[in-house]
């Protein structure tokens, strides 16, 4: 799936009569939350119709929009006991809605929402070269959402039919905290990163919280300037992983490669039970944002993504295969005497992991010259030095 998000301009009905709804909306699916997270087990969907449908129906919600009530609040609370966490308690005002309470008509880049008794037409303000890649697919289902400065945002997730072309090179990239490292086979391109930048505005929201640990929850200033703070640090982050995702994604278009990335699963996880400064970091650093990012702009102009085991991918010398010996950053050989520094090689280890599993695939376009690029088993020859040349820039 793939979500269309658009900011909306109401052109039938009032803001305040739309908030008015949400907020019912909100009181009632808090209200199910409440009612099972009392429960050693969960009810299935047929069970919880009949547990609530009567007491929202008698609230005024149609049939379907009930439905949608307790299915999603049945979703909340089932995943907060998977993961251990506290009892959800909703803030946003918000509504999901279904093809009987919703229509999306985006030849006129309109929506109709059915929310109870009242009706109400959204414009979608968004570029119609956006909005036309989602013509004629089908969608699932409408989310309102009304943020605390007034603007309406209209979701509307649509199916999307993924169908990878077949590669003939492989793009590598290792991501790190300051840069993304990208190794094609032939040439290490280095892209700086704005994390640290989110990071720094993280750290100076915590400390006016540390400096006024009593007063800034009641202090409309200091509340407003940490808020603004950490908005800014989480902006930083979604628009850097957006455009960096957009600027690889078509590389790897335009030279028909696929896509390599690292499965950073349980990284903060285990991260985090080594150092808690490290964690601090990786609060920020958002490889996982990144990575998703990178995915679906993948998945909308159809480029093969692969995961890889990062397990070695640093600390194996690319060339003949041996332990490397690190100087802070820079990885020396013992056996080979390649120097390089550790995102370069950790960059390369992952080209050769991507191509060593796509090789043997018969029928494969391209397998040839990947299987040319890979080392050897044996290793590189001690007399045959390994050239690799380096770019780095600045992405904007």
């Amino acid at each position: 799936m793939l979500t269309l998000k658009a900011q909306g301009k109401l052109m039938e009905g009032s803001l305040e009569e739309l908030r008015e709804e949400l907020y019912l909306t909100r009181r009632a699916i808090q209200y199910v939350i409440d009612a099972l997270w009392e429960l050693d087990k969960l009810p299935t969907i047929n069970q919880s119709h009949q547990m609530f449908y009567k007491t929202l129906r008698k609230q005024g919600f149609r049939a379907h929009q009930c439905k949608q009530i307790y299915k999603y609040a049945r979703a909340i609370v089932e995943s907060a006991k998977e993961n251990g966490g506290k009892k959800p308690v909703l803030k946003k005002l918000s509504a999901r809605l279904d093809k009987y309470d919703a229509k999306v008509d985006l030849e006129n880049q309109l929506v109709v929402v059915k929310l109870r008794n009242k009706v109400f037409r959204i414009k979608l303000l968004h570029r119609r070269s956006y909005i036309e890649k989602f013509k004629g697919r089908k969608w699932y289902e409408v989310i309102i959402n009304v943020d605390r400065s007034g603007r309406i945002w209209v979701c509307i997730p649509f199916r999307w039919c993924y169908e990878p072309y077949k590669p003939g090179r492989v793009i590598a990239l290792d991501v790190n905290f300051k840069k993304m490292v990208a190794y094609n086979g032939r040439k290490v391109r280095r892209v700086s990163a704005r994390f640290t930048e989110a990071l720094y505005l993280k750290h100076l929201a915590e400390n006016i919280q540390k400096k006024h640990s009593y007063a800034w929850r009641r202090n409309k200033k200091w509340f407003g300037i940490i808020r603004a703070l950490h908005r800014r640090s989480r902006n930083i982050v979604v628009d850097w992983s957006r455009k960096f995702a957009k600027y690889i994604v078509f590389k790897a278009k335009r030279s028909r490669s696929a896509i390599v990335l690292e499965n950073l699963e349980r990284l903060w996880f285990n991260s985090s039970q080594k150092s808690s400064s490290l964690a601090d970091k990786l609060s920020r650093f958002a490889y996982r944002r990144l990575q998703h990012a990178v995915v679906t702009k993948a998945i909308e102009y159809n480029v093969p993504i692969i995961f890889v085991n990062p397990r070695g991918t640093s600390s194996v010398c690319p060339t003949c295969g041996a332990k490397l010996v690190y100087n802070h950053r820079l990885a020396i050989c013992p056996g080979c005497k390649l120097v390089a520094d550790r995102d370069t090689v950790g960059a390369i280890n992952i080209y050769f992991k991507a191509v060593q599993a796509l090789a043997p695939c018969p029928g494969s376009r391209g397998t040839r010259s990947m299987t040319d690029e890979t080392r050897p088993k044996s290793g590189r020859p001690k007399n045959e030095p390994m050239t690799i040349y380096i770019h780095s820039y600045k992405f904007i």
